[in-house]
């Protein structure tokens, strides 16, 4: 079984996607879906990442994405008191990738949907699996920061 296979059986563990393009490979997972009144909030968690034969290598990155659509109230009476946001704004976040990938749950993130939520998702995990995968085949592991170059 090949590098591709091992981690395509794992992406279906995860109940993610995996998708390819020019021999980048893309696994997506759905981790956080809102509805309300006529919008539609999801956080997705994207890992992209190539397989170099040649050099025995697999090169990974990875981001946590939302995406919206729709029209909501602003959080007023007529979305439930569902408190979702009007789709407008911004939020910073500061880490050090320095020494490695991010660390950590997403409750933060998704107190971009409006309210807090907890999960038990956590991409260092995810990360860990592909590293513990590609060293099994006999492949080294590098992660990036950005896909660039991948």
């Amino acid at each position: 079984m090949s590098l591709k296979d091992k981690i395509t059986d794992y992406a279906k563990e995860l109940g993610g996607d995996m998708s390819d393009k020019k021999d980048v490979y893309k696994l997506e997972v759905l981790i956080a879906e809102r509805k309300a009144f006529l919008s539609k909030k999801k956080l997705r968690y994207i890992a992209k990442f190539r397989i170099n034969d040649d050099d025995k290598e697999l090169k990974f990155t990875e981001m946590l994405a939302e995406s919206g659509s729709g029209l909501s109230s602003g959080g007023g009476d007529f979305d439930g008191g569902m408190g979702m946001s009007s789709g407008f704004g911004f939020k910073t976040e500061k880490f050090n990738t320095m020494n490695g990938g991010r660390e950590g749950s997403i409750e933060e993130q998704s107190k971009l949907f409006g309210k807090d939520f907890s999960y038990n998702f956590d991409y260092k995990e995810i990360r860990a699996k592909f590293e513990s995968l590609a060293k099994s085949e006999g492949y080294s592991f590098k992660y990036q920061i950005t896909p660039v170059g991948l």
